[in-house]
């Protein structure tokens, strides 16, 4: 053994059980993690609530602005956006009961601009669909996210998601 202060005797028995308790520790703080995220809801994403916005941003916009009145069950919105000015735009986004996300985009902006920056830059244009008596034109991409737009007045509204059509079509015909 070393004379020197601070110094210890260095055994392979005593290299094991260090080893032995650093995994223990690193086992546990696994089992930990795991434990804390399995409680609560399996979908980190939180609900944000809407409906006082959609009433505030009724008030200050020039935008025919539209929102469903209520989301089905199992649905929540996650996310929810108004900017006002020159480059005014409403945004509500929801995920449905299968966690697929359907946005919300409305804005001055011409139908083509909103379907390049929120569908894809080269989104191909489909058969029209009629909802409750309003034609919206169907856009789609490659990787099969879907958009339904159609121009009122002076406002372009976009839904846009991951969900099928007829989830879309469902969604924007719930819009008031």
């Amino acid at each position: 053994m070393s004379e020197q202060p601070g110094r210890y005797h260095r055994s392979f028995p005593g290299l094991a059980a260090a080893l032995v308790v650093l995994i223990a520790l690193v086992v546990g703080m696994v089992v930990l993690q795991k434990l804390t995220n399995a409680v609560g809801s399996p979908n980190p994403t939180p609900a944000v609530p809407y409906a006082k916005t959609v009433t505030y941003v009724r008030q200050q916009s020039h935008l025919h602005l539209l929102a469903p009145p209520s989301l089905p069950q199992g649905w929540r919105a996650t996310s929810v956006r108004y900017a006002d000015g020159r480059d005014e735009h409403w945004h509500l986004g929801v995920l449905t009961a299968g966690d697929q996300y359907i946005g919300l985009e409305q804005g001055h902006g011409p139908v083509r601009a909103m379907v390049k920056k929120y569908v894809a830059p080269r989104a191909r244009q489909q058969q029209p669909v009629t909802i409750d008596g309003a034609s919206w034109t169907v856009w789609s991409d490659a990787q099969g996210d879907l958009g339904l737009c159609r121009r009122q007045g002076n406002t372009t509204t976009l839904v846009v998601g991951t969900a099928d059509r007829a989830t879309l079509t469902g969604y924007a015909a719930s819009l008031r």
